[in-house]
């Protein structure tokens, strides 16, 4: 297919995408968003996430804020791949492409001809890039997988966050498979580099469970190298009462993050007047604040409750020294001035006007920044890419009557 105009670092790079749900289309967006021109390849039925508009209760002209961020960029065509010609223009595609982005199970790969050691042998500079739940070797290689289940619960993460004897927390859409598509635009970029080094592809690939892992590495490490267990806490048990989420009178959530206990102590005792803790000589060190956590934090709860979170925010602010962080919710997020200074919020192009919506977290200063094109219609650009394949020969005509058919 004929790439689109794009600029960006990944200007002229083709990247084909097998993939469905969030992992492996989160990281082919975010390359995308660089400028290559990505090329998602669907079954007749569409990527899964497609269906995903119930839980907002959308119209079906609206736009998805599920779908849509993910596949941003990208043109769609529909190919039968159980069909002969289906898996030809596939074929097609891949004579011209960089990339090959992928989060299907191997054994159904396996099953297409599409495993990457026969992929490879055809395509030898190709890249190669591989999303699974669980890696790609071990006694559950070939399960498929969630975030929710490969990275939050049996990852480690669910657990690391769950206070001890409270309710496990549920995992907010995506988390695992957001970090898992960093992840995947780092690979691809590095691997393309290599083969611009040496002409050779390769396969390169990544999971759920390990990006669970690399997340959480400090308390892996914890266990690793020292045989602890990582600590949890209960914030009513934190040893430090300066490093602490506390409420303020009118509900909203702040966290003290006096990461140097002994210094930013003076300053938080100034702050909410207790100078009877100045000078009380048993808190002086964080050893005799920590003997005496429960009683301090819980008086620091009464107080923070006595004024609204602003009061104690211009208190804050006005001690050079001191660090803090409001606990915000979305709206709170959208409405600083700092998220849209840090590019937070992009503005994608469709009918009816630009739709907002988040942006990749990564900006590159020395070259022009993609233009943002919707993502695409289920089907949108096979017809197009059919035609230009069979006008560069990489199509017979006849191959073009039957791709997404059933022909055995």
């Amino acid at each position: 297919m004929t790439p689109t105009d794009a600029s960006g670092p990944l200007s002229g790079t083709r990247v084909v995408e097998l993939g469905i749900w969030v992992a492996a289309p989160s990281g082919t967006a975010m390359l995308a968003d660089w400028g290559a021109d990505v090329v998602k390849v669907e079954a007749p039925a569409g990527d899964p996430l497609r269906q995903i508009r119930h839980a907002v209760h959308l119209d079906d002209d609206q736009p998805c804020p599920y779908f849509d961020p993910e596949n941003r960029g990208k043109r769609s065509v529909v190919l039968d791949l159980r069909s002969v010609g289906g898996r030809e223009v596939l074929a097609a595609l891949l004579e011209d492409a960089d990339v090959l982005v992928t989060n299907l199970r191997p054994a159904a790969l396996a099953r297409l001809g599409l495993d990457h050691e026969t992929v490879l042998e055809r395509y030898p500079s190709l890249v190669y890039a591989l999303v699974t739940g669980y890696g790609t070797e071990g006694p559950d290689a070939a399960a498929g997988a969630y975030d929710m289940g490969a990275y939050w619960a049996r990852g480690g993460v669910a657990h690391l966050l769950t206070t001890p004897g409270g309710p496990v927390p549920t995992q907010r859409s995506g988390m695992g498979d957001h970090l898992t598509g960093l992840g995947v635009a780092g690979m691809v970029s590095a691997a393309l580099l290599e083969r611009a080094r040496t002409g050779r592809g390769q396969l390169v690939t990544t999971s759920l469970l390990r990006m669970a892992a690399w997340q959480v590495s400090t308390d892996y490490n914890v266990r690793l190298m020292v045989d602890r267990e990582p600590p949890r806490t209960d914030r009513r048990d934190e040893d430090s009462p300066v490093w602490n989420s506390y409420t303020a009178g009118d509900g909203k959530g702040f966290w003290l993050i006096g990461v140097e206990a002994d210094r930013h102590w003076p300053t938080l005792v100034r702050i909410v007047g207790r100078q009877d803790w100045a000078e009380d000589p048993t808190l002086a060190t964080r050893a005799g604040r920590s003997a005496r956590r429960g009683e301090l934090i819980a008086e620091l709860d009464r107080i923070f409750a006595t004024r609204p979170r602003r009061d104690w925010a211009a208190l804050f602010d006005a001690e050079p020294d001191f660090f803090w962080a409001p606990v915000n919710d979305v709206d709170d997020v959208l409405a600083d001035p700092q998220t849209h200074a840090a590019g937070v919020v992009t503005h994608v192009g469709r009918p009816g006007g630009a739709v907002p919506m988040g942006d990749g977290p990564i900006d590159f200063h020395g070259v022009p920044a993609p233009t943002r094109r919707p993502a695409p219609r289920l089907g949108e650009h096979t017809d197009e890419g059919l035609a230009d394949l069979t006008r560069r020969g990489r199509l017979r005509p006849s191959t073009t009557t039957a791709p997404i058919g059933a022909t055995p």
